[in-house]
């Protein structure tokens, strides 16, 4: 799967949680090293908190995580 700006990612609360349920991840900019998202508790709500890491760090917080939305 390409990461694309717009996909919105239920992330696995074994890798990525908040108290045990699963966060929303939205990809807000895609750059080459670096990835800007949104971590959100519900995935059609504008409440979250922006957030930058590296797309290495990203993967990690995707990993078994399930694609929700693929909005280009």
């Amino acid at each position: 799967m390409k990461l694309a700006q717009g996909q919105i990612w239920k992330t696995s609360p074994d890798v990525h949680s908040h108290g045990g349920d699963a966060v929303y991840l939205r990809i807000v900019k895609l750059e080459r090293l670096a990835v800007t998202y949104k971590e959100m508790l519900e995935p059609n709500t504008k409440d979250g908190t922006h957030k930058d890491t590296t797309k290495k760090i990203f993967c990690r917080l995707i990993k078994n995580a399930e694609l929700v939305s693929d909005e280009l």
